[in-house]
């Protein structure tokens, strides 16, 4: 049974009733909907608790794809006995963490229309994130792009998403910023993530509604990998 994704059409969802659909061999735990966010394109899966109808909670150390990508699997931590198929649960986010990942994802997105390159690789975290770049000269200024991006958070510009479909993402493949991770197709449709006048790109990730919530950021290290490969370090100012 595939997991409805409720994170996809609401970021801020922080708590969910759900049903217990499976239970892996290894204890992870299969719902029938979910608002945690499973590793992928660079974003670590949520953390937070599944709460039992008797109140007693199971810690959710992060969530993944299963190996079909239809299910999301929430892999609890040690000593928690798993729930049962047809249980009906309820699913609670660390919310501050998430946000914090939801503020990075979306200045990333930021870092990329400062730096026009082609994006080769990328990582999310609470404190710093990355992307990789395919930047043939150096003379990169950190900060001059801290600028940048301060700038346009500064617009408070909003962030919004639609959904293409895969016919219309092959017709624009500027859309594409990333060589190494490619938007998911096949399903027929691919989310776009739009900044209201500076960015277009695709993404299913988790990000804020306006650039407003983001806070001020800076470029903390650039860094040589390859011949032409640049790593951009970016941390809250």
């Amino acid at each position: 049974m595939e997991t409805l994704l409720l994170f996809r059409d609401d970021a801020y969802l922080k708590e969910t009733s759900a049903v217990v659909t499976a239970v892996t061999p290894e204890g992870g735990i299969i719902v029938d909907r979910t608002i945690f966010y499973a590793t992928a394109g660079g974003q670590p899966g949520d953390r937070g608790v599944l709460v039992r109808a008797d109140g007693s909670e199971i810690g959710i150390e992060t969530a993944v794809y299963s190996p079909s990508k239809a299910e999301i699997v929430h892999i609890p931590a040690s000593g928690y006995e798993p729930p049962e198929a047809g249980e009906a649960v309820a699913l609670r986010l660390d919310w501050p963490t998430r946000h914090k990942r939801m503020r990075m994802h979306t200045a990333l997105h930021l870092l990329s229309v400062a730096l026009p390159f082609p994006v080769t690789g990328g990582s999310i975290g609470d404190e710093e994130s990355r992307l990789d770049f395919d930047i043939p000269e150096g003379g990169l200024d950190k900060d001059a792009i801290t600028a940048k991006v301060n700038e346009m958070i500064a617009t408070g510009a909003r962030v919004k998403e639609r959904w293409i479909s895969d016919e219309e993402l092959v017709a624009n493949p500027g859309l594409v910023k990333t060589m190494s991770v490619k938007p998911p197709m096949g399903s027929g449709k691919v989310r776009l993530v739009e900044i209201e006048g500076l960015d277009l790109q695709p993404c299913g990730g988790t990000h804020v509604r306006g650039l407003d919530e983001i806070g001020a950021v800076q470029v903390t290290k650039i860094e040589k990998k390859g011949q032409q490969n640049r790593r951009v370090r970016l941390a809250w100012a």
